[in-house]
């Protein structure tokens, strides 16, 4: 399986997925990361600028994990079959194993609200109480 982390400086897990041009892509088998690999994509591939009907880089993805993403980019996410998730985790790395583990910290719904008040989204955690 494969799991992608959005990383626009290459380091730290970004918000904006959808304009986000530099992913770090995981390959990871039985819960354990074999490699990593960064990908980066032309501006004209970013999930903004790009045909959500045209095959995409990350096509194959299992997971994508983010600082932010909307509503838009996870339905698009989900129609080829890629989760998406938002974390308050920065550490690419840390955030995979997290996410592996179960215990990947949730962050909020949307990264920034365009003028809207989309009230308080709440961080928390995907494990269910395992990780306390």
């Amino acid at each position: 399986m494969k799991v992608a982390v959005t990383s626009q400086n290459r380091r730290d897990i970004t918000e904006h997925a959808g304009r986000c041009r530099n992913f770090w892509v995981y390959d990871v088998d039985d819960g354990i990361i074999l490699d990593s690999t960064l990908v980066e994509l032309p501006k004209e591939s970013s999930f903004h600028d790009s045909s959500p009907h045209a095959p995409h880089p990350l096509d194959g993805v299992g997971v994508l994990i983010s600082g932010g993403m909307g509503e838009g980019l996870r339905l698009r996410l989900a129609r080829r079959g890629i989760e998406g998730v938002v974390t308050t985790e920065r550490d690419p790395e840390r955030a995979v194993k997290a996410w592996l583990a179960g215990c990947l910290p949730i962050g909020p719904t949307h990264a920034h609200s365009h003028g809207e008040d989309h009230g308080s989204h709440e961080g928390g955690c995907s494990c269910g109480g395992r990780c306390h």
